[in-house]
């Protein structure tokens, strides 16, 4: 199984509706969660550090130990399309669940960067982290496209 995890809520529709989209998608080849953890209250009164830990703890919550976790961050791999299906369907054939994490504003809490076996990037360039939610989903299916010989992408 596919595992997405993200902190805070999608506050836009648009976008709401586009993950909708590729997680119906998605799910004609592969089962697929996904999960929202709830935005940290007070976060005026917290470090950026506490809100990182706060939010780790929630996340590690959703996680089992035998997961194969994968952090997004704009410091991990990069791939092209083609590269990202190969790495994917590799980690789909090794490992029963494969959980992939969009962190908050102030990235990732030490316990989850110990706890993850890989970080992905999907690009260089800064996205919100509530669009790389859609943009991330969109590229998982487009690698289901990509192994499955589909014309959805084109080279």
């Amino acid at each position: 199984m596919i595992k997405l995890i993200a902190v805070a809520k999608t506050s836009e529709r648009y976008l709401s509706q586009g993950i909708d989209e590729y997680l119906k998608r998605i799910g004609h080849f592969h089962k697929i969660s996904y999960r929202e953890i709830p935005q940290i209250k007070n976060t005026k009164k917290l470090s950026e550090q506490e809100q990182k830990v706060k939010e780790g703890e929630l996340i590690l919550k959703e996680i089992s130990p035998s997961d194969h976790i994968i952090l997004l961050d704009d410091k991990g791999r990069e791939f092209t399309s083609e590269e990202m299906a190969k790495a994917l369907d590799k980690k789909l054939s090794g490992f029963k669940n494969v959980v992939f994490i969009v962190g908050g504003p102030y990235g990732f809490s030490p316990a989850l960067e110990k706890a993850a076996q890989n970080k992905w990037s999907l690009s260089k360039l800064t996205f919100s982290h509530q669009m790389v939610r859609l943009f991330f989903l969109e590229q998982i299916y487009r690698s289901f496209t990509i192994l499955k010989g589909m014309p959805y992408h084109h080279k």
